[in-house]
């Protein structure tokens, strides 16, 4: 395609040559110059000719005289990029103290000097003095004012100072101009200072401005809402903030989570459990089952048998099986308890199946391999190693580690057969 257009613009250009060749033929003009008794006669083209030749030689003079006294400008142009890039990389690297050397050096050029500034306020930051930090924002507000204004808002959160990086962000968000990483900033400042009505307020422009990828604004929004649900002071304001917020927002299982958890504690339990049960009955979430069985409530018989039914869909979910196991301890089911909570640990060892372990066996009166798994528990929640237990402990001498297997069936509900 590239060499079809230069033979067309090739052709095109002898084609306007060879009119401009005939029109000037025709009548070439005449140009007289009479200066101090000299006399030049000569065509209108070649007139042109010549003055194009002086131009090109005049331009070419004037840069050649120019070129010694601009070699220190242009030397220190490439310095000052050079430093620019090593700057940069030794940010990336983690070299905090090379890179905040290096940019205040590239800052010297002016055309470097906003950004090569707000990188070293950066690196700054990053090496933990937020002084200087500071001191470099303040000459860069000068080149770049607004975002001079969101890495000081940054500074100032990493500094413990989330309220003064709030009230820095404050007047812009209200007028509507602040920039997309000023409103992240701006929701980081708010959760960090407790103030949950602002954040979430925030997140509406924050998520219209397209700076955070789907799931970065997922993750943000769940820690803005996990935070507003937990600063609730009583039920109804956490009843009053839940039915305030849009149904997207209440399908994460971190949110629903914390609302269960909340609503519990204010003896909220109906509600939690409602909320629960239909978000496991819209998306399987471990975190939500494992909520499911340590939540408050008259009604654990009908509870147990209705998570006892999700087995058949999740047969190797360790936390369904402690959720089991713990609403069988509740309910001093005791052999029932030790048989889910064994096949948790031999699924997915954690503290919590070691714990509820152990109530089981005090319920039982076997107080010696109850403290073994409280040790257990200890141990894993430190990162030491665990002690098994004796084999004669353990239903069937020792725990069964295989996952147990999914029954398979065709359209028609009948097993498939094993080949």
């Amino acid at each position: 395609m590239k060499l079809w257009r230069w033979i067309l613009a090739l052709v095109i250009v002898a084609a306007l040559a060879a009119f401009c060749w005939h029109w000037v033929a025709a009548d070439p003009g005449y140009v007289l110059v009479r200066f101090h008794g000299y006399t030049m006669q000569t065509s209108l083209l070649a007139a042109v000719v010549i003055l194009v030749l002086a131009w090109m030689v005049i331009a070419g003079l004037w840069r050649a005289v120019r070129w010694p006294f601009g070699a220190y400008s242009r030397r220190h142009q490439r310095t000052s990029r050079q430093r620019l890039a090593e700057g940069l990389v030794a940010l990336m690297e983690g070299r905090y103290g090379d890179a905040e050397r290096d940019l205040h050096r590239a800052s010297r050029l002016d055309t470097l000097r906003g950004p090569a500034l707000l990188a070293a306020a950066e690196a700054a930051s990053r090496r933990g003095e937020h002084a200087r930090a500071l001191e470099a924002l303040d000459q860069a507000s000068q080149v770049a004012p607004r975002a001079a204004r969101v890495v000081r808002a940054r500074v100032l959160r990493r500094d413990g100072k989330p309220a003064e990086a709030l009230a820095l962000l404050t007047p812009e968000a209200d007028s509507g101009n602040l920039s997309p990483g000023g409103w992240r900033e701006l929701v980081l400042a708010a959760v960090a200072a407790g103030d949950t009505r602002r954040a979430r307020h925030a997140l509406e422009p924050l998520q219209k401005s397209g700076v955070m990828s789907v799931r970065a604004y997922n993750s943000l929004e769940a820690v803005v809402l996990v935070a507003s649900i937990q600063a609730a002071s009583d039920g109804a304001v956490l009843n009053t903030l839940w039915s305030q917020l849009p149904k997207a927002q209440r399908r994460a299982p971190a949110v629903v989570d914390a609302y269960a958890r909340k609503a519990a504690g204010y003896g909220l339990s109906l509600p939690a459990m409602d909320e629960v049960e239909s978000a496991l009955r819209r998306e399987w979430s471990p975190q939500l089952v494992e909520t499911y069985g340590v939540l408050a409530g008259d009604d654990l018989d009908a509870r147990l048998r209705r998570a006892e039914g999700w087995l058949d869909a999740h047969p190797n979910d360790s936390s369904l099986l402690l959720s089991l196991g713990r609403m069988s301890v509740r309910l001093q089911l005791w052999s029932k308890a030790r048989q889910y909570l064994e096949r948790s640990l031999a699924l997915a060892p954690s503290a919590s199946a070691w714990e509820g372990l152990g109530d089981t066996y005090t319920g039982m009166g076997d107080a010696g391999l109850a403290q073994r798994c409280y040790r257990n528990a200890i141990a894993i929640v430190r990162g030491d190693a665990i002690a098994p237990l004796p084999e004669g402990a353990v239903v069937g001498g020792r725990l069964d580690t295989r996952p147990i297997a999914i029954e398979e069936r065709d359209v028609h509900g009948v097993p498939r057969l094993k080949e």
